[in-house]
């Protein structure tokens, strides 16, 4: 694989890391999967095919989230309760969800950011992975329990 312009790899041991304009990012593989840097390139080598296109979809995955970033939009539906989240460092709070007094709490993965402006909320940064769990985490700690869901329907849902 070609290592694109504007984009750094070293190897420290068995960790890649990847930085460009975007950020940083590490990564380390499982035993038997081995990793070079040659030059402007990189070589992938593990026992099994399969294990070797997912290593090399990670990697190219890492190249473009430090070059172009990932983002995910999405929108606060309510139909009872105002919600709003705040971000304070690495924690995430959702307040009023469902009328609750006490705010539901979750973290941030990694050096991912969350924007709030009114309902659309905004999760982007150089991990595709950490972006997708910080979306994740948010899920999980809106999700309705001893409730119908089927007139509870408040919640985070993709924009697209």
């Amino acid at each position: 694989m070609d290592i694109p312009q504007g984009v750094n790899v070293r190897m420290d041991g068995a960790t890649i890391i990847v930085k460009g304009p975007q950020g940083e990012i590490k990564r380390s593989f499982p035993k038997g999967t081995t990793v070079k840097v040659n030059g402007n390139a990189v070589e992938v080598s593990t026992p099994g095919k399969a294990l070797q296109g997912t290593t090399e979809a990670v990697i190219r995955n890492m190249f473009d989230g430090v070059s172009k970033g990932y983002t995910k939009n999405l929108k606060l539906v309510y139909a009872h309760f105002p919600i709003s989240i705040e971000v304070k460092g690495s924690d995430v709070a959702i307040k009023n969800f469902l009328g609750e007094k006490q705010a539901r709490k979750t973290v941030l993965i990694g050096s991912t950011k969350v924007q709030v402006k009114g309902q659309a909320v905004t999760i982007s940064g150089p991990d595709k992975e950490a972006v997708g769990q910080t979306l994740a985490n948010i899920r999980n700690a809106m999700r309705i329990k001893d409730k119908d869901g089927r007139v509870f329907q408040d919640g985070i849902y993709a924009e697209d």
